[in-house]
């Protein structure tokens, strides 16, 4: 499969990346030629009226700083507006208390981030009476099977967290398009440079810009992008007056210089990805690898249909007792121990052992076993990530 490469736009992803589609208007600059869009940390803005009013009042509902990144976002994706989030969190509730009403129905996948799935068990179904299905997406018969006629909101992660399985974006676009509602995907696995959900019929996209288009580990927020104008005008309101949570303008500054490097930086976590999957895949304390590029990966024909690229997000299962395993952890020295993703260094996390509040141990939800291990592969050399792994497998 090919980069997406128009994307709504006569220049290429890389060439979005880095802002090189602002030159015909460059409508930060301002008369001062920066650049680099400036930080507007202003609450407030002065007021005027006709010829001299200002685009922005107070800057809960609009700040120079977000609209630019909020256009560079809703280009990378392709899509005609983005909204960007204190948090990933932040952004997936929005859009569910904006898309979903009390009492409404929403199907969800049974692959899911525990956040997510937390939000859906004790807000939505706990406290706004909202009918949740979960099902396994991996097969759309199953999703044709839970929607009706109430359905309000189809929500799926691909590739998921943390057992990296997949759903085919297409297909179960076609089966919200036929009931007239909404399709979220959660893509940000994938990230906008390995995965365009909008090209694919989606409805909305949802990013934790924690995670690669950040990249660096020094900012947390979400972002939410569309097509569709009334989904739009939902959840702009949610997110400037409703819940007020947006995301502030030194953090969207942090977004967008990461964004500038996304593409390099995919590619990179990609290759060593695919490195590290291919060592544990060879190893006998390894049962088993989760991994979209891997042809073992029972997904793998539909990544290599619907993805340009596999990322650099894995899981394994160790073969040992659970003893072993944090005695594997702690005899790492590159991989760092810890929770989130998609930074430039390497992380590793054992669900059950470091975040066991978010670990499904419910029917509905597909269940984390105990020894699985996720790794966020960062941008080392892999020869050197490869030894550390080798050095500490008992």
């Amino acid at each position: 499969m090919t980069q997406y490469d128009d994307r709504s736009s006569k220049n290429r992803f890389a060439t979005i990346a880095v802002g090189a589609a602002e030159i015909e208007t460059h409508p930060h600059r301002g008369g001062t030629n920066d650049v680099v869009p400036p930080i507007h940390l202003s609450s407030t803005f002065e007021w005027a009226s006709g010829d001299e009013a200002n685009e922005h009042v107070y800057s809960r509902a609009g700040n120079p700083t977000r609209a630019a990144l909020e256009e560079q976002l809703a280009r990378l994706e392709g899509g005609d507006h983005a909204l960007a989030f204190a948090s990933g969190m932040a952004a997936i509730s929005t859009a569910m208390l904006s898309l979903v009403p009390p009492g409404g129905h929403l199907v969800a996948s049974d692959s899911i981030y525990g956040g997510t799935e937390n939000l859906l068990t004790e807000m939505l179904a706990g406290h706004f009476d909202v009918d949740v299905d979960f099902v396994d997406t991996r097969d759309p018969e199953n999703v044709s099977a839970a929607v009706d006629s109430e359905t309000d909101l189809i929500w799926a992660e691909t590739p998921t967290n943390p057992l990296m399985r997949l759903c085919d974006i297409r297909a179960i676009a076609d089966i919200a398009d036929d009931y007239g509602i909404s399709f979220g995907v959660d893509s940000t696995f994938a990230s906008p440079y390995f995965q365009a959900p909008l090209e694919l019929g989606a409805d909305v996209v949802v990013h934790s810009t924690t995670k690669y288009l950040n990249g660096h580990s020094d900012s947390i927020g979400g972002a939410i992008i569309t097509n569709d104008e009334t989904v739009f005008e939902q959840l702009a309101f949610a997110q400037q007056v409703g819940l007020g949570n947006m995301l502030s303008p030194f953090d969207c500054y942090l977004v967008a210089r990461g964004v500038k490097t996304l593409p390099a930086r995919m590619k990179h976590h990609e290759e060593n990805a695919m490195a590290v999957a291919r060592f544990l895949e060879s190893h006998n304390r390894v049962a088993r690898v989760y991994y979209p590029g891997l042809e073992s990966h029972p997904q793998h024909d539909l990544a290599s249909e619907q993805m340009s690229g596999y990322s650099g997000m894995l899981s394994f299962e160790f073969d040992g007792t659970p003893l072993e395993l944090e005695a594997f952890i702690e005899g790492l020295d590159l991989f760092t121990p810890g929770a989130s993703l998609g930074g430039v260094e390497s992380l590793i996390e054992v669900p059950s052992l470091m975040t066991p509040d978010e670990v499904s141990h419910g029917e509905a939800t597909a269940e984390i076993p105990e020894t699985l291990v996720r790794v966020s592969v960062g941008l080392e050399d892999p020869d050197d990530l490869c030894e550390d792994l080798r050095t500490a497998l008992p």
